[in-house]
Formats: C-alpha cells, sequence, structure tokens
C-alpha cells in the first residue's frame, strides 16, 4: 500500500514508522495540489484523512490509480474530533493515563474515557493537540466526556480558522489547489530528501516534472505572509497591488488575528515582490491599505516534540 500511495504523492511513504503521520499532497499531472491529507502508518495499514470536501473526488482517484495494487477501505461509520490548545494534554491525559508521552505527529490505539480510540497527537491550528478518530456511533458520548473536562470548552470554525491562519497553514480550496504547486505554495518542506531529484526514488508521482523544476529554480509566484499596517482587516479575494496600482496577486486567507492583535494575510505574489519587508497595498472598498510582507507562522507553533 505504501508503495502504491508513493504513485500519487511526492512524499515518502515507504519510510513511515509504525503509528507515525506524515502531511501529504495529491498532485495533479501539472504539478497541482488536488487535496491535502494526513497519512498515518498503524498496524492495520495505512489510515488516510482527507479533506471532507474533496473525498469523493479523491476516493474515486484512488481507487482509479491504485486500486488494482491495495484494498481501498472508507471508514464513514468513523468520526474525527479534535482536542485543541496548550491544555488539552492535562484534559486528555485525565481520561487516557499515558497518553501524554506521545509526541508530535505520532499516534496509539487507546481507550479514552473508556472509549476505544485511534489518537494522534496532530491538529491544524499551530497548537499542542490531539485528533481522536472514533466510532461514530461513541462521538457524542466521547465528545460530551471531553467537555465534562474543566479545561475543555466547544469551539467554532472561526476560531479554528484564525488559528489555523496565525499559524501560516493552508486550507485547501483558498489557500492551495489546483492551480498552486507545492514549491509555489511553500510547502517544499513536506517533500522529503529521499523522493527529490537525485533521490533513492525520486519522481514516480503525478507533476514530477514540474516540481522538480521549481526546486531546483523556483516557481514564478510565492505564498507569503502579509501583516497590516493599519487597522481593517484584510479579507481573502481582496487584490494586491504595488505602490503603481499594478495587481499583484489576491488574498487567499485574511483576518484580523486574535492572538497577534493585528490583520493578517497570505497571498501569492510574484517571487520579486515575495521579500520579507517588501510593502504592497491591499485594495479594500476604494482604499489602499499598506500591508507588509513577513515571514510564517504570524505567531510560533507550540507542537510537543518531547
Amino acid at each position: 500500500a505504501a508503495a502504491a500511495l508513493e504513485t500519487l504523492v511526492p512524499m515518502d511513504i515507504i519510510g513511515l514508522p509504525l503509528n507515525k503521520q506524515r502531511y501529504a499532497l495529491f498532485t495533479n499531472a501539472q504539478g497541482g495540489i488536488m487535496d491535502d491529507l494526513m497519512v498515518t502508518h498503524r498496524d492495520d495499514g495505512l489510515f488516510v484523512i482527507v479533506n471532507a470536501a474533496c473525498k469523493d473526488a479523491d476516493l474515486r482517484h484512488l481507487r482509479e490509480r491504485i486500486g488494482n495494487r491495495c484494498d481501498i477501505l472508507t471508514q464513514f461509520d468513523r468520526g474525527l474530533l479534535a482536542l485543541q490548545g496548550p491544555m488539552a494534554v492535562h484534559a486528555m491525559a485525565r481520561l487516557s493515563p499515558g497518553i501524554e508521552k506521545l509526541t508530535f505527529m505520532t499516534g496509539a490505539f487507546v481507550k479514552v474515557g473508556g472509549v476505544p480510540c485511534y489518537v494522534t497527537r496532530s491538529g491544524y491550528t499551530g497548537e499542542d493537540g490531539f485528533e481522536i478518530s472514533v466510532a461514530a456511533a461513541d462521538a457524542d458520548t466521547l465528545a460530551r466526556k471531553l467537555l465534562e473536562q474543566p479545561e475543555v470548552k466547544p469551539v467554532g470554525l472561526g476560531a479554528r480558522d484564525s488559528l489555523r491562519l496565525e499559524a501560516g497553514l493552508c486550507l485547501y480550496g483558498n489557500d492551495i489547489d489546483t492551480t498552486t504547486t507545492p514549491v509555489e505554495a511553500g510547502l517544499t518542506w513536506a517533500i522529503q530528501k529521499v523522493r527529490r531529484p537525485g533521490g533513492e526514488r525520486e519522481n514516480h508521482y503525478p507533476g514530477a516534472d514540474t516540481i522538480a523544476r521549481q526546486l531546483a529554480v523556483g516557481g514564478r509566484t510565492k505564498r507569503v505572509g502579509l501583516v497590516g499596517l493599519e487597522r481593517a482587516p484584510v479579507r481573502e479575494g481582496t487584490q494586491i497591488v504595488d505602490h503603481h496600482g499594478h495587481k499583484l496577486g489576491v488574498v487567499t486567507s485574511g483576518t484580523l488575528g486574535p492572538t497577534v492583535n493585528q490583520p493578517v494575510a497570505m497571498a501569492y505574489l510574484p517571487v520579486d515582490h515575495a521579500i520579507v519587508a517588501h510593502e504592497v497595498y491591499a485594495e479594500v472598498r476604494g482604499k489602499r491599505l499598506p500591508m507588509r510582507v513577513t515571514p510564517m507562522p504570524f505567531t510560533p507553533h507550540r507542537y510537543y516534540r518531547g
């Protein structure tokens, strides 16, 4: 299964150790990103979590491309709960003693409050936390057990999205899609050496030629972080221009960052403008708001690595 999946992603799946998790990308023939996903090597096979909005296309892609090489089993009878934040470990350890020993991107079959689960120390907020795969029939019970813990509160998608953005993480369909490559998106950290040009298992995935070329010379555009120099938030779809008013790109995600307390955004800019401290302008309701290219994440990641 690992060798088969490697024909669809530019990541090292064969070398993924047992109970370790890895961020991966389905690419198309042009090197564009079809979806981002999490792959965990469990003792019962590879556990793959895709974006719900892409699940039908992803399943079709998997079945058409590698369905003859491995069994592809859906788990629509399971739910996924995420418990995120610096206090997550305290709440989890109370319900599943020993779980605190898990490190970032590592998983285990455990019981949480007596409920059988597969838990990984991961999430998409930039914070320490856990993602809990649980039988759908038990999901409500488990969610209520978590909510009984003094540290735990339910959270909406708005909060999750602002955390995700402040952590500099891409949202599929906004910051990455079939028109953006892993190089342009700044996701080359996810391509292991063994899958890069000169590596033992280079190429042999969709779009490998384009991605190899861009790894060598770069893409034409690059995903950057932007910080607003005024208070007004800059939202998705806002045009970014230079001081002459020439269009440079479009904001793919943007909000007033509650942690950093200033407007933050992501956009793709031509590489000659994608330089830290370079100033550009967001066109908001007929006004040009100054923004500065800044490194991401906007707020430091706080993953637990042991």
